[in-house]
């Protein structure tokens, strides 16, 4: 996204945020970094120093530079300036005296590092950031024949859902010295048909999709969270619905309710249908009857708890009795327990509800929402360790399947036995 700001210098945002000032003395032909990024006649600076100096008006090439801000004296250190050779892999080695091959190793977490003395590997961590050592980005990427850059696809970036599962994605990712991007697809098919071939022309070395649904069979790895179709290739990584979906229904029917209400997700969630599937199977286990005046979809994409609110008030709509509500997902519930109040119910005295994912900010509902939880933080984790393992192996075979992990019933506040006599609200 570029614009002008008042004294004429143009700013292009990216993941880096940062200023693009232009100089005079840089040459016309295009730039391109490694990213496709494509600079003309601008050098980059980091926003956070961005007079703290001049670009090399000689070089062809932008570069960025993390660059320590100081004033130099007597007795002080010269800091590190734009142009400073940059120690080399070869140089720490020597100051180690240890082979490169060895510093290598140990710097780029390989699993021959395992048999290095700990004593020699953290002798060669504690020198990387001694003499801030930073490895050669282009070389390493041609030696290993990886860009060492991971695809992220969501749907929406700003729910509940996708940010816990990127905080595991992050974590890992980060741990391993990998970078990622991350688009969201918004549920339009093609931009979900798009993105993908778009990060493969980009060189990522693997994708994973989260809660989107996936027919493409790539050139690289892939993993998807909540995604339930069999493509050769593809891991996926589901909850066991089953399980959900009994362990919600039974501690409902546990505190005596019969009378429930339902909220299914959209026809473009990955988990609407399985999950429903489940539900169904669950109830007819119970002998619990499903009313279908009391089963209301969730309408439009927005992440708000807006959806959740519009469908209860389609549900207290049909006057038909209810004395709990069990709810596609954590934010539905919240616009629940908003429709429920203002039609003067009380929750859970009248109405008990249960969402599901258990996202951060359940907790702090008042009250606070009993929900089946997803580990969608363990989820993302477990996505970025299988990615990264199916890269490593590489031309070995990288077969796709699944991996199941468990829910758990958090039970809350909003949640006890029926009213006396179960007495059916109604709007």
């Amino acid at each position: 996204m570029r614009g002008r700001d008042e004294d004429g210098i143009c700013r292009l945002q990216w993941g880096f945020g940062c200023l693009l000032k232009r100089v005079s003395k840089v040459p016309s032909p295009l730039i391109k970094n490694c990213f496709g990024l494509t600079v003309n006649r601008y050098c980059a600076t980091p926003r956070s120093v961005p007079d703290l100096y001049a670009c090399d008006g000689d070089s062809l090439y932008a570069r960025l530079r993390n660059v320590t801000r100081g004033k130099s004296g007597k007795g002080t250190k010269p800091e590190l300036r734009l142009g400073s050779k940059p120690l080399s892999l070869k140089e720490l080695a020597e100051r180690l005296s240890l082979s490169p091959a060895t510093v290598s190793l140990v710097i780029n977490r390989s699993p021959v590092a395992d048999s290095i003395p700990q004593e020699t590997k953290d002798r060669i961590l504690a020198a990387v950031r001694k003499y801030k050592y930073r490895p050669n980005f282009f070389a390493r990427s041609l030696r290993a024949k990886q860009s060492f850059t991971i695809g992220v696809i969501v749907p929406e970036v700003s729910d509940g859902y996708s940010a816990s599962v990127m905080s595991g994605v992050e974590d890992h990712l980060l741990h391993e010295g990998y970078f990622y991007f991350v688009v969201s697809h918004r549920h339009r098919a093609d931009l979900i048909d798009e993105y993908p071939r778009l990060f493969v022309e980009r060189s990522v070395d693997g994708l994973i999709a989260v809660d989107t649904p996936w027919t493409l069979s790539l050139s690289v790895p892939v993993i998807t969270v909540s995604g339930h179709n069999q493509v050769k290739g593809v891991t996926n990584i589901v909850l066991d619905h089953v399980l959900a979906a009994e362990v919600a229904l039974k501690h409902l029917v546990g505190l005596g309710h019969r009378q429930i209400a339902f909220i299914k997700g959209q026809e473009f969630s990955s988990d609407t249908e399985i999950r429903w599937a489940n539900i169904e199977k669950a109830a007819r286990h119970l002998g619990l009857p499903i009313v279908p005046a009391l089963v209301a979809q969730l309408q439009g994409d927005s992440p708000s708890p807006e959806v959740g609110y519009q469908a209860t008030r389609r549900l207290l709509a049909a006057h038909k009795p209810f004395t709990a509500l069990f709810a596609f997902n954590d934010i539905s519930a919240m616009g629940a327990i908003r429709a429920l109040r203002e039609a003067k119910l009380r929750v859970p005295q009248d109405v008990s509800v249960v969402g599901f994912d258990d996202i951060q900010s359940a907790l702090y509902q008042s009250p606070a929402l009993t929900t089946v939880r997803q580990p969608l933080k363990e989820m993302g984790r477990i996505a970025a360790e299988t990615l990264l393992r199916r890269i490593r192996r590489t031309g070995k075979g990288s077969p796709g399947g699944e991996i199941i992990v468990e829910p758990k019933l958090v039970v809350r506040e909003t949640t006890c036995p029926p009213p006396d006599g179960a007495a059916p609200p109604k709007a």
